[in-house]
């Protein structure tokens, strides 16, 4: 099978490649390359690569291409909120067309990135379902992934199965690590200064996934027999997959052994708070779905990594880990411009 992944550069994606590659799959690669200088280590290189921005995708690109699972865009609510309209363009009406592209060029199966943070808050003893939980997305970057759904629910059919992915949180090792994400933020944070400072009481919940078992979900969404995932949206994660603040960083101290932890408590009770429902994956895919990570594991595998490469508090603060920081590096250097294409200067 030939599968078009795009955003194969990005934090998420590099993993993917590595792991659809090993499995045997062809895989074309789609990625405007943000972060081409950001690598920790060596990415894998797919059987093809287009170097290009979503905004402009043709059908061309999407010659021989059997399925699709579509992870670019400015990630995150923070990248989101810089430019929203701009978020609006890229997250929301490009990946539309592109999926409107990819029906009209017979591609089988579109799976899409969406996300969790299109739900409203909920209370500790409810955790979110993917259809019958209210929706809220008050970011740029949450309303995208939550148009782009309702698209793809009018866009699939039986020649066209349409299936939305929301991750929680994810966090592990990539070639193209972020540190701006929570747990990994955490992680680095004790192993590069020794402390752990939580200005939240700690009681806010988050859901958080492993980068290899969320991988792993997407291609399960494209294994898996139509009738199972045609239309449907799911939640990624494990069983037991909602942690508190406290939680995480308490798991981040175990990874860091002498690190110390602090809760400050200056912001009080962070209103972010969620628990989500993963019991549609856990069942509904069960054959092919398996995660396999959990908080410590993953928290052993963020510190040996680091011993590796000698990682340092610039680097865990630096923008080659930090997303946000990456974009406006590049903006004030004019290699991309206000549209957040690359500029004749930066040679791309």
């Amino acid at each position: 099978m030939r599968v078009l992944v795009t955003g194969n550069k990005g934090y998420i994606g590099t993993v993917l490649l590595e792991m659809l590659l090993r499995k045997s799959y062809e895989v074309i690669g789609y990625d405007t390359d943000y972060y081409k200088h950001c690598d920790l280590y060596e990415c894998a290189k797919p059987t093809k690569q287009i170097t290009k921005d979503i905004r402009d995708v043709s059908s061309r690109d999407l010659d021989g291409v059997d399925a699709v699972i579509h992870l670019a865009g400015l990630s995150n609510d923070p990248l989101g909120e810089l430019v929203p309209e701009l978020t609006d363009i890229v997250n929301y009406r490009a990946s539309a067309e592109f999926a409107r592209l990819a029906k009209d060029a017979g591609i089988k199966r579109f799976v899409y990135a969406s996300s969790q943070s299109m739900y409203v808050i909920s209370n500790e003893d409810v955790e979110l379902d993917e259809d019958d939980s209210e929706k809220n997305p008050i970011t740029a970057y949450a309303r995208a992934k939550w148009l782009v759904e309702k698209e793809l629910k009018e866009l699939g059919d039986n020649n066209f199965v349409t299936v939305c992915m929301r991750p929680s949180t994810v966090f592990g090792v990539s070639p193209r690590l972020r540190c701006d994400i929570v747990f990994n933020n955490l992680v680095a944070c004790a192993y590069t200064t020794g402390k752990i400072e939580i200005k939240s009481d700690g009681t806010p919940w988050r859901p958080v996934v492993h980068v290899r078992d969320v991988s792993n979900a997407f291609i399960a969404a494209i294994e898996a027999p139509s009738g199972l995932v045609a239309g449907r949206s799911f939640n990624i994660g494990i069983p037991d997959g909602n942690y508190t603040v406290r939680d995480l960083a308490e798991a981040a101290q175990r990874a860091v052994p002498g690190s110390s932890l602090v809760f400050t408590g200056e912001h009080g009770s962070d209103s972010r708070t969620y628990r989500v429902s993963f019991a549609r994956i856990l069942n509904t895919l069960k054959d092919y779905y398996k995660p396999e990570w959990d908080l410590d594991r993953g928290g052993m595998e963020l510190v040996q990594f680091f011993k590796k490469i000698n990682f340092t508090e610039n680097q865990f603060r630096g923008r080659s880990c930090n997303r946000l920081q990456q974009i406006k590096y590049l903006l004030a250097s004019e290699d991309i411009n206000k549209d957040l294409r690359w500029s004749n200067k930066s040679g791309q």
